[in-house]
Parts: C-alpha cells; structure tokens; sequence
C-alpha cells in the first residue's frame, strides 16, 4: 500500500515528468484564439490576482499560502521568456514546500535581507485570460510594478506574471506562478521579497 505523501514535507511531485508538463503548459499559450472574453470570467481572474498581490503587500503570508494548490510552484526566471528550469538558472523555483521555507525564515527575524522588513506597493494591470487544455484550468496573465520602501531607498521592479490556476471544489487554486522581470538577467541586488 502507498501513503499519501504530504507536499509540504516532501517535494514527491517535482519530478521529470512534472517538468515536461510544466514547461509544456508555458509554452505558447498567450495566444487570441486561447483568450477568454466573457466578461465575469476575467473579472474574477482579475480579482484573483490583484489579492494576491495586496495580501503580499500586507505580508499576509498564510492567506497568500492558501491560494495555493498543495502541489504548486513559484518560478522567477533568470532568462527573458523562462525557458527549462531543468537547464537554466533560475532565480527561484520553489515548490511548496520550499514556499513555506522562504515563509518561516522571513518570520524569524533572522533574515538579515529583510531587516528591517521592506515595504511594498503592488500595482497590477492589463490582466488576461486564457483557455488551458483542460477546461477546469486557466492560465492568466498580468503586468505587475512593485515599489519597494527600503533604508537605503526605493527600487522598482517590474514584468509579468503567468498563473496557471486549477479549479477545485468550487474555488480556483493557483498551481504555478512565473515571475518575469525584465530585467531578470541583470545585477537584481538581492531579492529577498516574495515578487
């Protein structure tokens, strides 16, 4: 008999075929004939998105966690377009589990990055939606600029996120988040926000 593995202990789900599907699903799908036009449809994504980014503004890291499918990913390239994680430097690529980590030592005031802890602004734009392979997944994409208060002043960062969201019991979970800066293959100086 197999036992259920916990994903927030063990990374069971990060294997090769995980990969394939994952870079798989991440490649062309920002196209028209994908896009989703019903307007209640990409409000909710809307919505969706621009929480998340107030709830990591308000370092509300548990409801931020909780938009989360148990089986997730939080993927900041270091190459323009993302590529393979498998073969390209990443800036993070985060399963859950490692998720939680980032959470914990940022809770601990031993992360000398984020002491004292930076303030932030997310502003959230041009939202998207597209229609997915299957059709109780949706992937959405959004511009993002966030202004980061630190001593030693502000910085700017900004790109685009893609979300690939499943819908399960009645909600939408979000199964992977890629981060895209532009400037993702230049000096970042020490990202230590959840982007």
């Amino acid at each position: 008999m197999q036992t259920v593995q916990d994903a927030a202990l063990v990374s069971h789900y990060v294997t090769d075929a995980f990969y394939g599907a994952l870079i798989e699903a991440f490649k062309g799908w920002q196209r028209d004939d994908r896009a989703v036009l019903d307007p209640g449809e990409r409000e909710r994504f809307r919505a969706l998105v621009e929480r998340e980014a107030r709830l990591l503004d308000q370092l509300d890291f548990d409801a931020w966690l909780a938009m989360y499918s148990p089986e997730c990913i939080y993927w900041v390239p270091a190459t323009p377009g993302g590529g393979d994680p498998r073969r390209e430097i990443a800036i993070s690529f985060d399963d859950r589990r490692r998720m939680e980590d980032r959470i914990y030592r940022l809770r601990t005031g031993y992360a000398w990055s984020q002491a004292p802890i930076s303030r932030t602004v997310r502003m959230i734009s041009n939202v998207e939606v597209f229609a997915a392979a299957a059709a109780s997944k949706r992937m959405v994409r959004s511009n993002f600029l966030i202004s980061e208060f630190r001593p030693d002043g502000v910085r700017f960062l900004s790109g685009w996120c893609g979300h690939r969201l499943a819908e399960r019991s009645g909600r939408w979970e979000i199964e992977v988040r890629q981060v895209n800066l532009i400037d993702c293959d230049q000096n970042l100086r020490n990202p230590s926000i959840v982007l």
